[in-house]
């Protein structure tokens, strides 16, 4: 879905979150936190999707010569978004179905930027 040229005086990251957020919310997800960070690491945006908790890494990128957003997640990353989703779940007493899921973020052929939802990239880790 293309969402329109980001603003020149915000980081690129920072406005791949808040592409990705309103990309979500117009899918139906609803917000309950951003860039939710412990001593392990942080997430960047936790949302509800229906009566699922979702924790969501937002990737961004210019070009995908080195690989795509998604394919930057290493494992390293995904442990630490783990350990953080999981001291949301017991700080929150959490006792719904989660998930989670990336939005990659890039630019078109015409410069606007666009989203890749994956959802339940990581599964069976919790």
């Amino acid at each position: 879905m293309t969402q329109g040229t980001p603003p020149k005086n915000i980081s690129s990251g920072a406005v791949a979150e808040e592409i990705a957020h309103n990309f979500l919310m117009t899918r139906g997800l609803s917000p309950l936190d951003r860039n939710y960070r412990t001593h392990f690491g942080e997430i960047d945006l936790i949302m509800k999707d229906n009566k699922t908790l979702v924790f969501i890494e937002v990737r961004y990128r210019s070009y995908d010569h080195f690989g795509s957003a998604a394919e930057s997640i290493t494992k390293k990353k995904q442990n630490r978004i783990i350990q953080t989703a999981q001291h949301f779940i017991m700080s929150h007493q959490v006792t719904e179905a989660i998930r989670f899921d990336v939005v990659a973020v890039a630019p078109d052929t015409s410069k606007k930027m666009t989203c890749n939802w994956i959802k339940n990239v990581f599964q069976d880790c919790l």
